[in-house]
């Protein structure tokens, strides 16, 4: 499980340093083949190889049959590209994706359990704090048992 928040860099050549903390949990567990990807292009989603296959074996069952599925995977593989972590622990992170999540210079890579969000450290920053975690959002956590 990925978790916390460790800040990186990205070079002028858009590879981006994992993190050493997340570097030794991917590799150790999952090897070094990535799927970086995004849903929206606002930030980055960095899945093991593995953990991603295993979500597309889920899509593909219900892909033709869900709009909301192709709807993900018609903007997963438009950002999308299989990657490997170099020997330095970078990934390369397309262009079409760094320009879209304006990722350049300082970033926050965020553990979300399965994989890794990266965001623009500043744009990070600003969508916390005008997004607060609400009482309707509490309750609903409360009810989850969280």
């Amino acid at each position: 499980m990925f978790r916390g928040n460790a800040l990186a860099k990205v070079d002028d050549k858009g590879r981006l340093k994992i993190p050493q903390v997340f570097r030794r949990q991917v590799e150790e567990r999952y090897g070094r083949k990535l799927y970086v990807t995004s849903l929206t292009g606002e930030n980055i989603w960095i899945y093991p190889f593995d953990v991603w296959t295993a979500k597309e074996e889920v899509l593909a069952r219900h892909s033709g049959i869900h709009s909301a599925v192709n709807k993900f995977l018609t903007r997963t593989s438009y950002f999308g590209q299989v990657a490997e972590i170099d020997v330095q622990g970078r990934v390369v992170v397309n262009p079409l994706l760094r320009e879209s999540a304006r990722i350049a210079g300082e970033v926050a890579v965020l553990g979300y359990l399965t994989y890794l969000e990266v965001w623009n450290n500043e744009l990070f920053r600003e969508k916390v704090l005008v997004e607060p975690l609400t009482l309707e959002d509490r309750r609903a956590l409360q009810e989850l048992g969280i």
